[in-house]
């Protein structure tokens, strides 16, 4: 996925106070994976630098909260295995912790003959994947969930709901126990790897460290350039956009429902999902965003859209996708065409029921032919780790994501 420049630097880096490691970007998994080293190395030095003012801003706080189990993802893939090992480190993790959680449960509803003929392969997909999934049919659902309709819905009992963005800071609290350092507010603008370390650079300050990890999510291609790996894809934005029921509606249903997903779309499509803190959230669709980090609703940065107006891969994509992606626009500038997908399976939602909720951004990696990278991409350079690609499921998967980091990285490097 990435080809590693063999132009290298071979000079020494200059006097600079050296770590052992150093972490860019302060999400769920860099901060996991700072903490993993340290449990490993418990004598190294470790710098996590993040650019926004506090951990988990950006994917990680603007997410639904779903511990998934792994039921959609491809037979033998990284989503496929770390999200079965993340569900169960993430739920012992929070246990550990007094992180509150509650384990739910899944119904995926079909909705049709088409569906229904969708949801058996899924379940065969389940069986593979090594999952404890129940077959349910109209009866069991309507007595399960009186308020959802359907011909039938897989049961994934090992589904549930927790804060991210708590997990995130208890992982931050055991990172500066164990001595490692955490700045925010700093922008990374500088990376340079040498033969004995990496100088990284910010407007205001410069460290080096004998090893890096970049986790740096919607940033993640720029870092990876910046590092001088030539990369063949790009990030391209797209906002996920939720409602919230009135609290009153908030015990409308139990279980997350979630829809049979579609092979021909690249999303997975709205669904309902209860929160952490009591609520019921509608969504997320998937438009497109004309910025990486801006949540509200026709935010823009002029860069962000420039960028991938000039990659090749996003006009593949844009092709490919037009039909669904001008009625995701179209669901997205009216309640009309977003309540009728929600009450597919749930009918009695009305208009009144979807109440402004912040959005999401979704960080897609597309390949220079169009491709959407839908698993984990990490690459490795002599000196540094470079998460790559990493959407959802990775908040559930981030614990195990960070043994699999601290794995490549190894022992401390000597310079």
């Amino acid at each position: 996925m990435a080809q590693i420049l063999a132009d290298i630097r071979t000079e020494p880096l200059g006097e600079v106070a050296m770590y052992d490691y150093c972490v860019i970007g302060g999400g769920i998994v860099g901060v996991a994976t700072a903490r993993e080293i340290l449990r490993r190395h418990p004598d190294a030095s470790l710098l996590l630098l993040e650019k926004a003012g506090s951990l988990g801003f950006h994917q990680t706080g603007h997410n639904s909260g779903v511990i998934h189990s792994g039921i959609y993802y491809e037979p033998g893939s990284l989503k496929a295995e770390l999200s079965r090992r993340g569900a169960e480190a993430t739920k012992a993790f929070a246990a550990e912790h007094n992180i509150p959680f509650d384990v739910r449960g899944k119904l995926l509803v079909a909705t049709n003959p088409v569906e229904h003929a969708r949801m058996v392969a899924l379940y065969e997909r389940s069986k593979v994947n090594g999952l404890d999934v129940e077959v349910i049919d109209r009866a069991e659902l309507i007595r399960r969930e009186p308020a959802v309709t359907g011909t039938g819905a897989l049961f994934v009992p090992t589904t549930g709901i927790v804060d991210y963005r708590r997990i995130t800071d208890v992982l931050a609290d055991s990172v500066r126990a164990a001595g490692g350092e955490i700045k925010l507010g700093v922008e990374v603008v500088g990376i340079t790897e040498s033969t004995d370390g990496v100088a990284i650079d910010s407007l205001e300050e410069s460290w080096s460290a004998k090893q890096l990890v970049v986790c740096a999510g919607l940033q993640a291609d720029r870092m990876a350039r910046l590092a001088g790996i030539a990369v063949d894809f790009q990030i391209i934005p797209f906002r996920g956009e939720y409602y919230e029921l009135p609290e009153h509606r908030s015990k409308l249903v139990h279980h997350l429902i979630y829809p049979i997903p579609d092979p021909d779309l690249p999303f997975l499509g709205v669904h309902l999902s209860p929160t952490a803190d009591g609520k019921l959230t509608v969504g997320p669709n998937a438009v497109l965003g004309l910025a990486r980090e801006k949540y509200r609703k026709f935010g823009f940065d002029g860069r962000d859209v420039w960028e991938y107006l000039r990659f090749r891969g996003f006009y593949s994509v844009a092709r490919a996708n037009m039909r669904t992606g001008m009625g995701e626009m179209r669901d997205s500038l009216s309640k009309r065409g977003y309540l009728a997908r929600c009450r597919k399976y749930c009918p009695e939602l009305t208009r009144g029921d979807l109440l402004p909720r912040e959005a999401g951004i979704r960080a897609q990696a597309v390949l220079r032919d169009g491709t959407l990278v839908h698993d984990f991409m990490i690459e490795r350079t002599p000196r540094s780790v470079h998460v790559l690609n990493a959407p959802s499921p990775a908040a559930t998967s981030a614990l195990p994501i960070a043994e699999m980091i601290a794995d490549k990285l190894g022992q401390p490097r000597r310079s």
